[in-house]
């Protein structure tokens, strides 16, 4: 009896609900159901919650016919100028190369296209790659391991890994900028120090031997004019990447005073003498310069020499230790020289694959931060790892992940603040634009850079750190807009003047 009474209550309940439906109710449902999504309007936004409500979700706004009353208005200032952005993006290592090319070739594609197609995707732009092997490499090797710079060669990790996805990459995007840094030279250029010169056979520390700076010049053009060969422009070096990390692997020591005397007396000539135009970034290293007191300033160190600075276009720094704010104290130390910042990782020291809580902290330091510093682009490390956080070596690191982590079907990715970072910053921000001022009232918890790109869209990349969604109006000087930033969030905007 109960169950039939049930029934009735929900025959009723049905009925009576249809009804409604169908006699004067319809302004109620229709307020029951959520509002198209826009597919055009004046302003293109991507939306990244640290939440994962939405990850780079595209969506459109329009400019606002009212008069701007709001007092958290955002003003951009083009007159107010800072540096030219090269671009963004993330590390192809051989681990890296190794784990695409384990995907299905239309998976792979679809990664790809996602990330770097600027039609379809992120538009990811600046791309770095070791000279030899770096710590996220299948072996330890160089170029050149058989002595005698007439040995020199392409080897397995570049002609079957990294090439092929490089020229993948290039296919969906060719105006990506490439850098290339080695992580050592080859053994036998090798010694244990500059005063005994002992040779050193050791692929982690060691220096480069005085006697093959020649020779380790030649290497770098041989290798910038391989990759060429192959269709993939070196549009700038490093002379070593972590020049104080004598623990890594692989790795080499190289002082200021080594890579000035090496920039000067053969990379800067060598490259020169071949035609190149191949820029240099000095140091590649940390903040903090490994708590070296010798090696404080180390970049400008060697600008302070005439005959090394001339070749070198500025300097690459990491962030492993110390702080962003000595971008600021290098750029008021040499104004006329460029800054790069070419390698972060997160790891599971920081709970670095939890979104929710790195999302704004990578913003603030890695994203905005560097480029509120002068910074003219973002490369962070790794662009995808295993679920293992590899494939890696003994002696590199065993605790990273990638900028995106591919599960063990070679299918399933987990998107990382990384990706995010750098894909929400090239999105809008194209090459050669030019961070501009702002100036006006924003909301506590809101970051931001503006940039003026070439075509002369505006574009603003800006993060939400409230727990709450903040409203922010932007003006333009002729046009104004205002947004609801979800809490924890990032949001990239490009309009049009």
């Amino acid at each position: 009896m109960i169950t039939m009474i049930k029934r009735h209550m929900m025959l009723q309940f049905s009925l009576g609900f249809l009804l409604m439906l169908s006699c004067g109710s319809e302004s109620s449902f229709t307020e029951m159901m959520p509002e198209p999504e826009p597919t055009s309007g004046d302003v293109t936004l991507y939306v990244t919650s640290g939440y994962r409500i939405q990850e780079f979700k595209k969506t459109y706004l329009n400019f606002s016919a009212n008069d701007n009353l709001s007092p958290n208005t955002l003003f951009l200032d083009p007159q107010q100028t800072y540096q030219t952005m090269d671009g963004f993006g993330a590390a192809i290592t051989g681990s890296s190369a190794y784990n695409l090319l384990k995907m299905s070739a239309a998976d792979r594609t679809k990664f790809l296209k996602e990330t770097f197609s600027t039609t379809e995707g992120m538009g990811q732009s600046y791309v770095r790659i070791a000279i030899g092997c770096s710590d996220f490499s299948l072996s330890e090797y160089t170029l050149n391991d058989k002595p005698g710079i007439e040995n020199f060669a392409l080897q397995k990790e570049e002609l079957e890994y990294v090439i092929p996805v490089m020229k993948e990459i290039l296919a969906i995007n060719p105006d990506i900028k490439v850098m290339g840094s080695p992580w050592t030279a080859p053994l036998w250029m090798k010694v244990n120090n500059l005063q005994e010169r002992a040779p050193y056979t050791s692929w982690t520390g060691g220096h480069l031997n005085p006697a093959h700076y020649q020779d380790y010049g030649t290497y770098f053009v041989k290798w910038i004019q391989a990759m060429e060969a192959q269709g993939i422009r070196i549009h700038s070096i490093t002379p070593q990447n972590e020049p104080l990390n004598h623990l890594n692997s692989a790795s080499m020591v190289m002082k200021w005073e080594e890579q000035r005397d090496f920039i000067k007396q053969a990379l800067g000539p060598k490259l020169r003498g071949a035609g190149l135009q191949t820029k240099i970034y000095a140091y590649d290293h940390n903040y903090n310069y490994d708590n070296m007191a010798d090696q404080q300033s180390y970049p400008v160190r060697i600008y302070e020499d005439a005959e090394a600075s001339q070749y070198i276009a500025g300097a690459a720094y990491h962030n492993y230790g110390g702080d962003r704010s000595e971008l600021l104290d290098i750029h008021a130390k040499a104004p006329d020289k460029e800054l790069i910042f070419s390698e972060t990782s997160i790891g599971t020291w920081n709970n670095g694959n939890v979104l929710s809580t790195q999302l704004i902290a990578d913003m603030r330091e890695v994203g905005l931060g560097t480029i509120n510093n002068w910074s003219r682009g973002v490369i962070v490390w790794n662009l995808m790892l295993d679920a293992d956080r590899g494939p890696t070596r003994e002696g590199g690191c065993l605790t990273c992940y990638g900028a995106v982590d591919i599960d063990s079907d070679y299918r399933t990715i987990k998107k990382n603040s990384h990706y995010f970072v750098v894909g929400h910053l090239s999105a809008v921000v194209k090459s050669g634009a030019v961070r501009i001022g702002s100036k006006g009232k924003t909301p506590e918890g809101i970051i931001h850079s503006a940039f003026r790109n070439p075509d002369n869209s505006f574009a603003i990349v800006l993060a939400n750190s409230n727990s709450v969604d903040t409203s922010v109006t932007f003006s333009d000087g002729d046009k104004h807009f205002t947004h609801i930033v979800p809490a924890n969030s990032v949001v990239s905007y490009q309009w049009s003047k």
